[in-house]
């Protein structure tokens, strides 16, 4: 009974130790990452004698926002936050709304050509945006979307691996729920609206961040069909701000700070869901 009892407490305390290696190395690894956030925001805050010095100050000695107070004032950042903001939810809400049609015909109805729709869906994977360019450019410059914002949502909508994802997720969902719907006399569209997006909302949130977040950071498409400041988005105005306010670290970490802080919180918001999407995936199959 000891050299049992002594077993079981060796047991217990190794995998003790080894819970409290492996978090100890989350730790590590998270503070690593959220280090030179931290940096950009104590920088950000730190007077411009102060940032502009050779030793670096990670907790700032003195606080002041006269380097934000700066940047509203001297620059078009808030026109550039609104114009990123409209261009972000407008293209999340058509992908969300576009491409989950395009799931539930796939997934539930019957109609042919099916299979060569969702085959040139997957091998659109395979051709690089780059190739797009100057196609899309001529099509935007013909329809006159040139420095406009509808020029940059519009393609964006276009969006492959929303209909990928959503095709796998909604092919998950048992068909007895539609069966048992269609008894109760729902229509196509009343079984697309009230049964598979409800049950969806996880794998929709997930994929409205991911489509938020991309668009939000957008760089290459907005700089070929954006030509003026005003319509600018902020990947593009933090370009500008880098190039004006040179040898200015606390104004370029100020509008770091600004580009960064809604795609924080819309993380800490909805991070919730994208743990339920892979849930319930997990849970279909």
């Amino acid at each position: 009974m000891n050299k049992l009892n002594v077993g079981k407490m060796s047991i217990t305390t190794s995998r003790t130790l080894r819970t409290i290696a492996i978090h100890a190395g989350l730790y590590v690894i998270a503070i690593l990452f959220v280090l030179p956030y931290f940096y950009m925001l104590s920088l950000s805050l730190q007077p411009e004698s102060i940032a502009i010095s050779s030793t670096p100050h990670l907790i700032p000695p003195e606080i002041t926002f006269a380097n934000y107070a700066e940047l509203l004032a001297g620059s078009l950042i808030v026109q550039w936050v609104i114009n990123t903001f409209i261009v972000a939810t407008v293209a999340t809400v058509l992908v969300l709304i576009v491409d989950s049609m395009i799931a539930f015909s796939l997934t539930r109805l019957n109609w042919p050509g099916q299979s060569i729709l969702l085959s040139i869906i997957i091998a659109s994977f395979m051709v690089p945006f780059y190739v797009n360019l100057v196609p899309l450019f001529t099509i935007v410059a013909d329809l006159g979307l040139v420095s406009s914002l509808l020029g940059v949502i519009l393609p964006a909508v276009a969006n492959p691996l929303g209909v990928f994802l959503l095709y796998q997720f909604f092919r998950d969902i048992p068909e007895e729920y539609g069966e048992a719907a269609r008894l109760d006399g729902f229509s196509n569209f009343q079984i697309y609206t009230h049964i598979i997006l409800p049950i969806s909302r996880p794998i929709l949130s997930a994929l409205a961040i991911f489509v938020f977040v991309f668009n939000w950071n957008q760089f290459v498409w907005p700089v070929v069909v954006l030509q003026s400041q005003g319509s600018f988005t902020l990947p593009l105005g933090l370009v500008v701000l880098r190039d004006t306010f040179t040898f200015q670290p606390g104004l370029t970490m100020a509008s770091g700070v600004i580009a960064s802080l809604p795609l924080f919180v819309l993380l800490l918001l909805l991070q919730d869901r994208i743990i339920e999407a892979v849930q319930f995936q997990g849970t279909t199959r």
